[in-house]
């Protein structure tokens, strides 16, 4: 199975509340963070709730 690597890009201030609990659920807590989840439905739903906040690569496993 794949994984992401999600990096937090922008700050979440002004962000509302549960915007501000999924970057800290997908364990981001600082802007140039970076952390790798595996490729599932409800890490994809995650992301896409803050997709103007963070940057997203798919990383292949051998």
């Amino acid at each position: 199975m794949s994984k992401l690597k999600i990096t937090q890009t922008k700050s979440v201030i002004s962000e509302k509340q549960y915007q501000r609990d999924t970057l800290r659920s997908l364990g981001l807590k600082r802007i140039g963070q970076s952390v790798e989840r595996e490729d599932t439905q409800q890490n994809r739903g995650y992301v896409n709730t803050v997709r103007h906040l963070v940057e997203v690569e798919e990383i292949e496993n051998d």
